[in-house]
């Protein structure tokens, strides 16, 4: 038997709910993964700090808030930052854009770290 135009509607009206419910559950699973990356990313950066610089590792809060302001708001450290920044945008496309703090954490943290050694030497971290 053929289904009425009122049948016919409810049926479309209960699969846009399942699929606005399904739309809901995908935001929130994708939101849960955007903090687990975060997460992720912090963890792994501030180990990374902890392990270069173990001296930060008493500090209080606010004095290592003080100490990143301090040593990182630097012409140099902006400079080393925009080099990075502008190599990775460069070589992005050609990755198939993968997303930042994937693999990508310790290279450039080697390069900003070599970077400071040279000193005057700027151009190491740039090319």
């Amino acid at each position: 038997m053929a289904k009425t135009k009122i049948e016919k509607i409810a049926s479309i009206e209960e699969e846009i709910r399942q699929l606005e419910n399904k739309k809901k559950r995908l935001i929130q699973e994708q939101k849960e993964q955007e903090r687990k990356d975060r997460t992720n990313r912090l963890c792994k950066r501030m180990g990374f700090i902890e392990k270069l610089l173990p001296g930060t590792i008493p500090l209080t809060e606010e004095q290592f808030k003080t100490f990143v302001e301090q040593a990182i708001a630097t012409d140099h450290s902006r400079c080393v930052l925009d080099g990075l920044t502008a190599q990775y945008a460069a070589t992005a496309p050609a990755q198939g854009a993968e997303p930042a703090g994937r693999g990508n954490t310790q290279p450039a943290a080697k390069t900003a770290q070599t970077a400071q050694e040279d000193g005057a030497g700027g151009s190491a971290a740039q090319g």
